[in-house]
C-alpha cells in the first residue's frame, strides 16, 4: 500500500521543487498505532527552526496525531513509515516569514521495530558529508543522491560517508552502530550523523536496561573493521543488520537479541 497526501494550499510552484527548501521527518505506524509521536514531532519542530521556517501555531502534536489518524490509520494500514515533508512556499514574503505547506507519503513496511534484512556496505571516498548544525536533519543533499546511485551500480545496499576529517559520519539512509565487546560506538551528530528519533529510542532502551555501554565516538574508517556487529538504523527505511563491508563479514545475533527485547517494551 502506498498513500500520499498534501495540505490544502499545496502548490506545484514551490521552493521545495525549485531549491530543495524543505525538511523531512518520519513518523511511525506500528500495529495500527502511531508510536514515538512526541519524539518525531519535536524533531520536526527543531528541523524547521534550524531552516528558519515560520512554524504555524496550528502545528501542535495533537494536530499531527489527528491528521495521521484521519488520513492514515483509517485506511487500515497496520505498519508503515510516514515520510512527512514541510516546504517553504514560493510567495513574495521575506523567506523567514514565508508560509509553509506539507506533503506526506506512507510506505507500508514490516514491523518498524524489527530487523528488516542483511545489509552490505562499502566506503565512498570521492565525496564526503559536512558536520555542522544542518547535517543532522533530513534536507536536500546531493551527496545522498550520488552515493545511492553509486551503491546500486556496485551491487551494494548503502554507502558509508566520511566527514571532511576522514571520520565516519553516517550512511546514505541512516546511522551506524558498532558493537565491540560490551560497547556500542555511535558517531556523534557533530561528526555528521543524523539526529534520529528511532535510534535514540533504541539507544535509550539499551542504556536503561544495561544491555551495553553506549559511547558517542569519533571513529576513523578503519575502526569499522574492528566491530563484531554493525546495525544500521534509518528513520527512512527501518533497521538492518550490516553483515559485510568489503571483505569483512560481521555477526548479527547480539544486536538482533537487543532489538527483540526493545520490541517488547512497546507491548
Amino acid at each position: 500500500m502506498k498513500l500520499s497526501f498534501a495540505s490544502e494550499n499545496f502548490q506545484t510552484h514551490n521552493r521545495a521543487f525549485l531549491y530543495g527548501d524543505a525538511v523531512q521527518v518520519s513518523f511511525f505506524i506500528r500495529n495500527a498505532e502511531l508510536i514515538m509521536a512526541e519524539e518525531c514531532y519535536f524533531y520536526l519542530m527543531a528541523s524547521m527552526r534550524k531552516m528558519r521556517m515560520a512554524i504555524p501555531l496550528s502545528y501542535t502534536l495533537e494536530f499531527f496525531q489527528n491528521l495521521f489518524g484521519e488520513k492514515v490509520l483509517q485506511q487500515e494500514l497496520k505498519n508503515g513509515i510516514i515520510h512527512f515533508f514541510v516546504y517553504r512556499n514560493a510567495d513574495e514574503k521575506e523567506l523567514s516569514k514565508s508560509g509553509i505547506s506539507y506533503y506526506f507519503e506512507v510506505d507500508e513496511v514490516d514491523d518498524i521495530l524489527s530487523v528488516q534484512r542483511e545489509y552490505e556496505l562499502d566506503l565512498i571516498k570521492e565525496i564526503n558529508v559536512n558536520a555542522n548544525v544542518l547535517s543532522g536533519i533530513h534536507v536536500h543533499c546531493p551527496e545522498n543522491i550520488y552515493a545511492e546511485i553509486y551503491a546500486k551500480e556496485n551491487d551494494l545496499d548503502d554507502i558509508i560517508f566520511l566527514n571532511p576529517n576522514k571520520r565516519i559520519a553516517r550512511s546514505v539512509f541512516g546511522n551506524l552502530l558498532f558493537l565491540e565487546n560490551n560497547t556500542i560506538k555511535i558517531p556523534k551528530t557533530s561528526e555528521g550523523a543524523y539526529i534520529s528519533p528511532l535510534m535514540e529510542n533504541f539507544v535509550t532502551f539499551i542504556h536503561k536496561n544495561n544491555l551495553a555501554q553506549i559511547q558517542e565516538s569519533e571513529m576513523i574508517a578503519f575502526e569499522s573493521q574492528k566491530a563484531e556487529e554493525i546495525l544500521m538504523i534509518s528513520d527512512l527505511k527501518g533497521i538492518f543488520s550490516v553483515t559485510k563491508i568489503r571483505n569483512k563479514t560481521f555477526g548479527k545475533e547480539r544486536f538482533a537479541e537487543m532489538v527483540e527485547k526493545w520490541k517488547t517494551s512497546f507491548l
